[in-house]
């Protein structure tokens, strides 16, 4: 069947502000499913909130909104375009509930537009927990003993029914919200009123656990003939009872005996077919009973694309939000071709001859005295993918993307050998499980007690045992006589030369040396969604160590773009989305292009969006190996953020250049000394400060400074461990924590102008001319971090003074800084003076807000100017019409149980931009009557 010819417009409704449950993976599927549509010539009109996002660029869509994600804002749209069809698949919870809310008010009816990509029945079964309950019953797909509750009463009843454990699962909600795990019945009363309250509909399905059960996804697409294609299986590691945004996972399957997947794969289509009528994907996810029987129920079912569908796509290289977008406007499956091999058709299911391990990240020290336990409610807030030649080397390479000051798991000297602590680790899941079991082998406890413990699969632990096997084995030996099928065994388990230099009490480098004169090198794999069977035409590799290399090296000029790794507080989408246009930029300038980052949730991890993607760590050994094969004429560190930032330092030890601002230049300014020096040489305010080395350093240095004294360590993002100390004991406390936390930084102690607004201006240097992009003004008064403030684009009562002052400040830091590329600089405003606070020369989190507002790709011309451009060449022509508001959001909802007091470390989770006309517009003056009752207190 050809695509539907009478859909020539298409609205994609995006998923808003980054919050924990739906983070930037839907930005990844909303660029996808655009680029799609447009290449079949159909209009594309986007709404979504979130200015940090590819998709709301104009490269993107044909017409954007970045409106509220509300109903009035879909009529606003409706009436200035003549719209065809919504898709509101690709914008996760928020854009099904948007849609539905929609239909219900008559209002696609109303302005004759189709749903395409799924219909409204398959939502409401989906979402209404006691529907989906009644149609698996009538479809025969057995789910675990469960029933509604709408009141607490009814809740009350179910629970006395059941007996304990039970589960509360929300109708309605995102990653998890409102769920848990409820073991005891005195605590059953205060999760149940959560979960009711949570849900919109006020309803919640209570099921009988099944606790221990190893849990499954499949991912699936299915086109208006009814054909379906199981894309990727996907394996929890762990088991039922922590959330799958919360669990390490793997592809494909391990531990799945064929006959079983078999059969979850026809009860899988059989699901999604009872569902509604639609083409389209859906995620569905199964528990499977661990043991010989291998019983299967059904968990959920999701008739659009997931989080796990952004990961199933990197880890397969079959891009599902593009093939179900053409699948919305009426392809079928066999009509659509590969985009990999660009020769077998969409309807060929993967197969994959390596193996995909996906881990998440959590920002747990950004709450302080939050429950930690990881449960049916998600608290991570991204997630990194590894991928090897075993799940052991996937493993490795997954924990090496992290960057929580590990080498990969184990062999770093930071084990935990408490064993009560391990035990207690071990029945109760945290962010750190993994490595506890770890330890916990490490240190003697049988496979057999964690296995009981954990209830993960004796299979993975057997892995696990078997890498430690391998280390007792290494460390017997010493750099010079270590084998090379012992070090090549190593290598290809994925350890990292830092880890076997450990056990060896060696250096790095000297292992580096050895295996390279071994002749053990990392060669790079393509994914090639088809285990080689047929030639893929797409650069998309993942390193690993055996003979053959599928990558070859043009001789092409050629510049690598290193990302930002995994979503975290202080470090998000922003920087994903610089790193993007940075791409773009350098192909627009004649550079062959290569982006190595690890977040399967990214556009820059598209194989489409760079010439070369290498799928690997942000890790120090992985970026030198792919600079020795590539060559390029330099790395671009200044769009990644702190985790780019970080490893400029030993490329310039290894005489790699850096494009843009040099080393010197990026240490100077984050070495608060020598940049004060800068500051106080070119006659700009600063607040005092010093440097110390202790807390009896830091005593004696406040007596100098006067409190209030803002502490912080070095080289951080997002605020991290920042305080406001008003006393020598609160000095004194925070110092020793912060040197414990991080022995090899240095502490600096700035004294804390109370009272003063907070501005900041972005801009773009190249080297010798400055052009200001954006000057913004922040609602919340200094002492809130930046990334936690309400700013205004343009400042909205900043005296032509304090502006000057602005703008000759920024213009003179700029060329001291000697910038080439893009500068950050945040300002403190006391008494008509401006005092910098610091300043960055790197892509930071408001360019793209500023872009978004005046209508200007910023970031592609930093990048031009990295490259050679100078910005005479460009003509700046930004729209400037009211003011735009930057609105900070945070996920307290999922730590209910912490203070949400705001300070100088960051706490939120994304971002909104909302436009205004003036400043007597009410929602400017509600949010400026905080700056109000801030400075009263």
């Amino acid at each position: 069947m050809p695509k539907d010819t009478s859909i020539k417009s298409v609205l994609i409704i995006g998923s808003g502000p980054i919050v924990i449950g739906q983070a930037c993976e839907f930005d990844y599927s909303g660029s996808q499913s655009a680029k799609s549509l447009r290449e079949e010539g159909i209009e594309v009109t986007l709404i979504n909130s979130n200015p940090a996002t590819i998709m709301t660029d104009k490269v993107t869509a044909d017409n954007i909104y970045l409106l509220p994600l509300e109903v009035k804002s879909i009529i606003k749209i409706l009436e200035a375009h003549k719209i065809d069809a919504v898709l509101p698949t690709m914008g996760g919870q928020t854009a099904l509930n948007l849609a539905l809310k929609c239909e219900d008010l008559g209002i696609w009816k109303k302005y004759n537009v189709r749903m395409i990509g799924v219909d409204i029945d398959a939502i409401k079964v989906t979402e209404d927990r006691d529907l989906f309950r009644i149609r698996m019953n009538e479809i025969g797909v057995a789910m675990a003993p469960s029933k509604i509750a709408k009141s607490f009463l009814e809740g009350k009843n179910v629970a006395q029914e059941f007996g304990f454990p039970l589960v509360i699962r929300p109708s309605f909600t995102l990653g998890g919200s409102g769920g848990s795990v409820v073991y005891e019945k005195e605590n059953f009363d205060a999760l149940l009123n959560r979960g009711l309250q949570t849900s919109p509909i006020h309803e919640v399905l209570i099921d009988k656990a099944v606790l221990g059960w190893k849990e499954f996804e499949l991912e699936l697409l299915r086109d208006q003939s009814d054909n379906v294609a199981i894309i990727c299986s996907i394996e929890n590691f762990d088991p039922m009872g922590v959330h799958t945004g919360d669990s390490i996972t793997v592809a494909p399957a391990m531990t799945l005996s064929d006959s079983t997947y078999q059969r979850m794969r026809t009860m899988a289509i059989k699901m999604m077919r009872s569902i509604g009528n639609f083409a389209g994907g859906c995620n569905v996810q199964f528990a499977v009973s661990n043991d010989d029987k291998e019983d299967i129920i059904a968990i959920e079912i999701n008739p659009r694309v997931s989080r796990s569908s952004a990961l199933a796509s990197k880890a397969t290289g079959y891009p599902i939000a593009r093939i179900a977008s053409k699948l919305a406007i009426g392809y079928r499956l066999d009509e659509l071709i590969n985009q990999i091999t660009k020769s077998t058709s969409a309807y060929f299911e993967p197969t994959l001859d390596y193996v995909i391990v996906k881990i998440p990240r959590w920002n747990f020290d950004k709450f302080k005295g939050c429950n930690r336990e990881l449960g049916f409610q998600m608290k991570s807030v991204g997630e990194v993918m590894g991928i090897g030649r075993s799940f052991q080397e996937a493993l490795q390479k997954a924990c090496q993307s992290l960057e929580i000051k590990r080498n990969g798991l184990g062999a770093d000297g930071r084990e935990i050998t408490n064993q009560q602590e391990l035990l207690n680790a071990l029945e109760r899941p945290s962010w750190n499980r993994l490595f506890m079991i770890y330890d916990a082998m490490k240190i003697g406890i049988s496979t057999k007690t964690i296995q009981k413990l954990t209830r993960i699969d004796m299979w993975f632990l057997g892995q696990i045992e078997e890498m430690i096997a391998l280390e007792n084995e290494i460390s017997k030996f010493n750099i010079s006589n270590l084998s090379k099928d012992l070090l090549y065994e190593a290598k290809q388990k994925g350890y990292a030369d830092r880890q076997i230099a450990h056990l060896l009490k060696c250096l790095e480098s000297e292992v580096f040396t050895k295996r390279d004169s071994l002749g053990i090198k990392r060669v790079f794999k393509l994914v090639d969604t088809c285990a080689a069977e047929f030639e893929a035409k797409t650069p998309y590799y993942y390193s690993t160590f055996e003979d053959e290399n599928e990558s070859v090296s043009s001789n092409k000029k050629k510049v690598v773009i290193l990302g930002s790794g995994p979503n975290r507080i202080g470090q998000g989408i922003e920087f994903d989305y610089s790193c993007v246009h940075g791409v773009l930029a350098a192909k627009e300038m004649g550079y062959e292009t290569i982006m190595i980052n690890c977040n399967p949730e990214t556009v820059s991890t598209d194989f489409s969006t760079a010439d070369k993607l290498y799928f690997e760590p942000v890790f120090w050994e992985h970026i030198y190996d792919i600079i020795l094969h590539e060559k390029p004429e330099g790395v671009i560190v200044q769009l990644g953020g702190q985790t780019a930032l970080k490893l400029a330092e030993k490329l310039d030890r290894y005489g790699i250049k850096i494009i843009g601002t040099d080393f010197k230049s990026l240490d100077l300014a984050e070495d608060r000394g020598s940049f004060s020096n800068l500051l106080r040489d070119n006659d700009i305010p600063y607040p005092q400060f010093g440097v110390i080395k202790d807390a009896e350093e830091g005593i004696e240095l406040s007596k100098e400074l006067g409190f209030p004294l803002l502490v912080r360590p070095s080289y951080v993002l997002g605020g991290q461990s920042m305080k406001i100390v008003i006393n020598e004991e609160e000095l004194e406390q925070h110092v020793v924590k912060l040197l414990n936390d991080l022995p090899d930084n240095k502490v600096l102690l700035d004294h804390f102008l109370e009272g003063a607004i907070e501005a900041e201006s972005d801009s773009i240097c190249d080297g010798e001319d400055v052009y200001i992009i954006g000057i913004m003004e922040h609602i919340e008064p200094a002492g809130i971090h930046s990334g936690d403030s309400y700013a205004v684009l343009p400042p909205f009562d900043l005296s032509p003074n304090v502006i000057k002052q602005i703008e000759d400040h920024t213009r003179k830091i700029a060329l001291a800084l000697k910038t080439v590329g893009l500068l950050n600089i945040q300002f403190a405003i006391k008494d008509e003076v401006v005092y910098i606070i610091e300043a960055n020369p790197r892509a930071s989190r408001t360019v793209p807000f500023i872009a978004k507002a005046y209508r200007e790709p910023y970031v592609n011309y930093a990048t031009k100017v990295m490259l050679g451009a100078k910005l005479k060449d460009f003509k700046f022509t930004p729209y400037q019409k009211g003011y735009a508001i930057k609105v900070p959001v945070f996920s307290y909802e999922k730590f209910p149980e912490i203070q949400k007091e705001l300070g100088p470390e960051m706490k939120s989770t994304g971002e909104a931009i909302y436009f205004i006309d003036d400043l007597y517009d009410e929602y400017f003056q509600n949010i400026y009557s905080e700056r109000n009752l801030y400075l009263s207190k």
